[in-house]
């Protein structure tokens, strides 16, 4: 059995980010939910194409989309400040990773991201990953069913010897179904409550979750 990652929000955050955005938003004295901000973004990130390489343009029109769906009209002063104090905020683990080291399976890690990500997980997470696939440089990406055949050529498996785990509905465990693998939503913040295949943190990964 191999155990399948997604990176960004899954294994990877940046925890900083919903609080630069909300003191950007205070200081400009508008009015939002901060539960609300979470959340859209998820939403939003679901709509959006997400390019390896992310750029100003690019967050220029997610956040115009994202201040949109909260209830505020975007103008050039607010977005040129949000992307001032977001931009380069570094990734880290999230807490709950610590749990995946206990685990003596084989991991893997599949994601839409850009080519250093090898080096953001080897930071983090030192020789813990056998496998890791990145779509800038496979030149494909999620949810294309060939991104994940790719992955299977690597690891040298079949479908159903996967458990595979990502934070994307569409992105991840759709396309992970579609091909016979065992799939499962991390859903830490329970956007998707009524998800029939959710968890809500790495540490319900045991054996006998593994098993079932």
């Amino acid at each position: 059995m191999i155990l399948l990652f997604d990176a960004a929000n899954t294994l990877i955050h940046k925890p900083d980010l919903f609080n630069k955005v909300a003191n950007v938003l205070n200081k400009n004295k508008l009015q939002f939910d901060f539960e609300n901000l979470k959340k859209n973004h998820k939403f939003i990130s679901e709509i959006v194409h997400f390019p390896d390489k992310t750029s100003k343009d690019f967050y220029r029109l997610f956040n115009t989309e994202w201040l949109y769906s909260i209830g505020i009209i975007p103008n050039n002063k607010l977005l040129d400040e949000i992307f001032e104090v977001c931009s380069y905020l570094p990734w880290e683990p999230f807490p709950d990773t610590v749990n995946l080291h206990k685990l003596k399976i084989k991991k893997a890690i599949i994601s839409n991201f850009h080519g250093e990500l090898n080096k953001i997980i080897d930071k983090y997470f030192p020789a813990l990953f056998d496998v890791i696939i990145v779509s800038e440089i496979e030149k494909i990406r999620k949810p294309n069913l060939e991104f994940y055949k790719r992955a299977m050529e690597k690891l040298e498996c079949n479908p159903e010897e996967i458990i595979y785990i990502g934070d994307s509905i569409k992105l991840d465990i759709e396309p992970a179904l579609k091909l016979g693998m065992k799939a499962w939503l991390i859903d830490r913040d329970n956007i998707y409550p009524n998800f029939y295949r959710n968890i809500k943190s790495f540490d319900e990964i045991t054996l006998d979750f593994l098993s079932n």
